[in-house]
C-alpha cells in the first residue's frame, strides 16, 4: 500500500477507536496517523523513510522490507517502549492502532508481511491486490468515507 493509504488507514482506525474510548480524539487520531506510517521505516522511499533516511537505511540493511518492522515482535517492542516512556495513553493507543492498520493493509498485498518475524513465513490475505493499483484506490476511497463518518462522530461537536 502507498503512504496515503496508510495515513488514511491510521486515521480511520484511530477515529473508530475514539468512538469506544474516552481518549482525547485529537491525540488519538494524530498518533494513529503517525502509527500508520511507522512500520515503513524499513523502506527508504516511504514517507517516514525519507524523513529519517539514515535510520531507514540501517533498518533495511539489517532486516529488509516488510519483515521486523511489520511483525508482532516489533509491535510488542513499540508497545513496551510507549508504555514506559509515553506521557499520554491516547498517544500509545493511537500509535499501536495505526501500526495494526498498517499491518492489515499490507497483508492485503501480494507480498504480504513477515508477521511472525524472525520466522520467515509471509502472511497475507487469500485475496490480494497490487500496491498502487485500482483496488487500492477503492480501499482508499472506502477508508476516506469511514474517516468522514467516524470523524463526524468524534469531532461533530466542534462544527
Amino acid at each position: 500500500m502507498t503512504g496515503k493509504t496508510h495515513i488514511i488507514g491510521g486515521l480511520a482506525a484511530s477515529l473508530a477507536v475514539s468512538q469506544f474510548s474516552n481518549y482525547d480524539p485529537v491525540l488519538l487520531v494524530g498518533a494513529g496517523v503517525v502509527g500508520g506510517l511507522i512500520p515503513d521505516i524499513c523502506h527508504g522511499g516511504s514517507k517516514i523513510g525519507r524523513t529519517f533516511p539514515l535510520l531507514s537505511r540501517l533498518i533495511n540493511i539489517l532486516f529488509g522490507h516488510r519483515s521486523f518492522t511489520h511483525s508482532l515482535l516489533f509491535l510488542v517492542i513499540v508497545a513496551a517502549l510507549l508504555h514506559t516512556y509515553a506521557q499520554n495513553e491516547a498517544v500509545t493507543v493511537g500509535i499501536l492502532v495505526g501500526m495494526i492498520s498498517h499491518y492489515i493493509l499490507d497483508m492485503s498485498t501480494k507480498n504480504g508481511i513477515k508477521l511472525f518475524f524472525p520466522i520467515t513465513i509471509k502472511v497475507r490475505f487469500p485475496m490480494t491486490t497490487r500496491t498502487g493499483g485500482k483496488v487500492e484506490e477503492l480501499i482508499l476511497a472506502a477508508l476516506s468515507l469511514i474517516s468522514v463518518y467516524f470523524g463526524y462522530e468524534a469531532f461533530g461537536f466542534y462544527f
